[in-house]
């Protein structure tokens, strides 16, 4: 399932208040945070980052699903988009976030078999 958005994640400094709005507002569950502080929402559904150790940054995006991360974030870069996160390999997953030429912020993603 490539060319797909099937993961989304959210970026707080304050991921408890996230929490409670986005939690009241749909139900959402969360899970323990990880030493990399992220949780997991709704089992496999997305992600909530703690950005406080990032400069404070806040975002919600959409990851779309690739054959090839770094291939989709050098043609990403090539039709005009800047990286906001650079690729990472994590063990599990290989992801980058990438900001397109309106200045919308997004992210790419493969899970490793």
């Amino acid at each position: 399932m490539t060319n797909k958005v099937d993961y989304f994640e959210i970026g707080s400094p304050d991921p408890k208040a996230s929490q409670a709005f986005y939690g009241g507002l749909f139900g959402w569950q969360f899970g323990d945070s990880s030493p990399a502080a992220y949780q997991m929402i709704n089992g496999m559904e997305g992600g909530l980052w703690d950005s406080s150790g990032q400069g404070d940054e806040h975002w919600a995006i959409f990851y779309v699903h690739v054959d090839d991360v770094q291939a989709s974030l050098d043609q990403a870069i090539s039709l005009g988009a800047k990286v906001a996160v650079p690729f990472v390999d994590n063990g599990r997953i290989e992801f980058a976030h990438l900001i397109d030429p309106d200045g919308n912020r997004f992210a790419i993603w493969k899970p490793k078999a």
